[in-house]
């Protein structure tokens, strides 16, 4: 894989994803891209400045790693690690308010979220070659879960295993959701495939020792994702579907 190829938006060829997928038991997916587009580009800004001011409220001026963080998911781990640092410890309700304000958002946000392109093909597609299905993410379990029975996927997938409610900080690029889910798999990390559409789902992967598979249509990140060690990278499902197409063995 050259950076040329990355920038005429080659970043896989069947050989590589056959290799990918053929040898993964299990397959590992990050839910907002791989699974959906969650907010469809909207802003959550809003709920970023909510969980500031909340916090504001109860501990005064903030630390500035939290007052720079505009994105509701961002702003989760410096407020813990703020909470964590403070001497003597402050009220926890803050960040009882701010999982609990993100967590809405998301459960709004899952009524009219768009399933990934293609999705629906490659998880039977998966499935068919016995193949472990798992969600990992930085979203709460409860709104994946919704979002999964809702559109008839629920049973497709072993488990969710989503952003812990009780430390922000375990949140990928960390591996704990990683984790859990090999130990609910009982599959070793070795034979599993995360497929993620951000730096911090590569992180979590390398991490935690499984294969990744980037799927990006930003070609900066893209090369980012390859040359920090992605077995492979796509803009879409459909290379992988193409390559699977002409093999007996599940690409």
């Amino acid at each position: 894989m050259t950076d040329t190829d990355l920038a005429r938006g080659t970043f896989a060829d069947p050989a590589v994803l056959l290799r990918a997928f053929g040898s993964a038991r299990a397959v590992l997916f990050d839910f907002d891209g791989p699974v959906c587009d969650l907010f469809a580009g909207a802003t959550t800004t809003d709920v970023a400045e909510q969980v500031k001011r909340t916090a504001r409220r109860y501990w005064g001026p903030l630390d500035p790693s939290v007052e720079k963080c505009d994105d509701s998911h961002g702003v989760l781990g410096p407020l813990r690690e703020m909470y964590e640092r403070s001497v003597p410890r402050p009220s926890s309700l803050p960040l009882e308010l701010a999982e609990a304000a993100v967590t809405g958002l998301e459960r709004r946000a899952v009524r009219t979220a768009v399933p990934t392109a293609h999705l629906y093909a490659l998880v039977d597609l998966l499935l068919g070659q016995g193949k472990r299905l798992a969600v990992v993410s930085n979203n709460a379990e409860g709104p994946i879960r919704e979002y999964l029975g809702g559109r008839g996927l629920g049973s497709k997938f072993d488990g969710v295993f989503g952003r812990s409610p009780h430390d922000a900080r375990l949140m990928k690029p960390h591996p704990d959701c990683v984790h859990r889910a090999l130990r609910h798999l009982g599959v070793p990390a070795s034979d599993c495939l995360l497929v993620g559409d951000q730096l911090t789902d590569l992180g979590a992967a390398r991490s935690a020792g499984t294969g990744f598979l980037g799927l990006t249509g930003h070609a900066e990140r893209a090369l980012r994702m390859a040359r920090g060690g992605a077995d492979a990278v796509v803009s879409s499902y459909l290379p992988v579907l193409r390559a699977a197409d002409g093999s007996s063995v599940c690409g």
